[in-house]
């Protein structure tokens, strides 16, 4: 039995952010039914990267809302409402990542659907918070990275702000959505009352860089400063970065600069023993740590320094990396497709439990392919459906 079997989950979201969060728990076994806008659905499904799609709708769709129902709704007409309402009745999580107001104008809010199920776990998930003066600026990954400072901690000091090449908001906000719930269900259990649970992307990404913004508060509001060659932290010391070798990269953790010297034969690195001077001279001892690493093979300096255990490692393509042992160990690639012939490949869920297998995932569902069944199973009135 997973852990969350038996957990019915209402999924009013689009694109990355609230449906990573309903992936998480159905991943852990919840039952996740999409509501979706008839002829539109989620958008998501038409967001294409690089040209690549599976059976009509964009391949990132297929990773995001694997595991999942989807019930074609229209919430603006009466009868889709009334649908809507009786199903939310019978739900114990509701998420949705509308802009602020939005689903109380729908007749969908907190405190309404509160009335109607007090069990309920509501999980509203915003770009800014719902009383933020930011609220209705649209809450997209690019944007709140850009309005977070976290831009300016990547790149070299010479460079522009740089963003994660990745949509790391969302994916960090849909964990903490994802924790937020859990943990009014745990208190459901005690209370036998819901709650609602709020998320924003701009306090995902404050609290990702919770070890630099506690600096910043705490050493007279100083800006963080990037190294001009090799920044990898822009508030940690030399040796941090990668580095070019001969013939790849190799990647230097916090380390003594002095042990560093030694073991790649390098006295004029050797002579840093002070510990500031790894800070305040970092760009011209990356510059010199450089000049030596290019002067041999990555398995070379890998092979002095593991056997001295200082931290260090290759630096991976993905080619490389799906092709090592320890990718396929963790045994982390599934295939979602749902038509015979094609394949549509993608990761697993990240979290295991001591001898027990999660189980392959149910491909993701075509837009309102449940929405009979959901129908009737749930007596929504069948004669009703849009």
């Amino acid at each position: 039995m997973k852990p969350l079997e038996g957990i019915l989950v209402l999924d009013f979201c689009q694109y990355l952010a609230g449906p990573s969060a309903a992936l998480r728990l159905a991943d852990l076994g919840a039952r996740v039914i999409k509501i979706e806008r008839p002829g539109v659905g989620d958008g998501s499904r038409h967001l294409v990267l690089e040209g690549c799609m599976a059976d009509g709708d964009g391949l990132n769709f297929h990773t995001i809302n694997r595991n999942k129902e989807s019930i074609a709704l229209n919430t603006k007409s009466p009868e889709g409402l009334s649908m809507a309402k009786r199903l939310i009745a019978q739900a114990d999580v509701l998420i949705e990542s509308f802009r602020p107001g939005v689903m109380d104008k729908m007749g969908l809010g907190w405190e309404q659907v509160h009335e109607l199920n007090p069990r309920l776990v509501y999980a509203s998930i915003s770009g800014y918070g719902a009383l933020s003066p930011w609220a209705a600026k649209p809450g997209q990954d690019l944007l709140v990275q850009s309005l977070s400072g976290l831009a300016w901690l990547n790149g070299n000091a010479d460079q522009p702000p740089m963003p994660f090449a990745l949509s790391l908001a969302d994916s960090y906000t849909g964990v903490h959505a994802a924790e937020g719930i859990l943990s009014c269900l745990i208190r459901r259990e005690t209370t036998g009352v819901g709650g609602h649970v709020e998320v924003s992307l701009l306090a995902s990404v404050l609290d990702l860089q919770f070890e630099v913004i506690t600096t910043y508060l705490n050493d007279g509001h100083k800006a963080p400063q990037r190294s001009a060659f090799n920044n990898a932290h822009a508030y940690l010391s030399a040796p941090y970065g990668i580095y070019e070798t001969s013939d790849g990269y190799i990647a230097l953790a916090m380390g003594s600069v002095p042990e560093l010297g030694q073991i790649i034969g390098s006295e004029e690195i050797a002579a840093y023993t002070n510990q500031a001077d790894w800070f305040d001279r970092r760009d011209e001892i990356k510059r010199k740590i450089q000049d030596v690493l290019q002067t041999n093979t990555t398995e070379h300096w890998l092979g002095l320094l593991q056997e001295r255990d200082y931290w260090c490692s290759d630096v991976y393509t993905w080619e490389k990396l799906v092709a090592s042992d320890a990718f396929a160990a963790l045994d982390f690639v599934q295939d979602v497709s749902r038509v015979e012939g094609e394949h549509v490949f993608t990761t697993r869920c990240p979290i295991t439990f001591a001898g027990e297998d999660l189980g392959a995932s149910k491909s993701a569902p075509r837009l309102g392919e449940d929405t009979d069944r959901i129908i009737r199973e749930f007596h929504l009135d069948e004669k009703e459906a849009e």
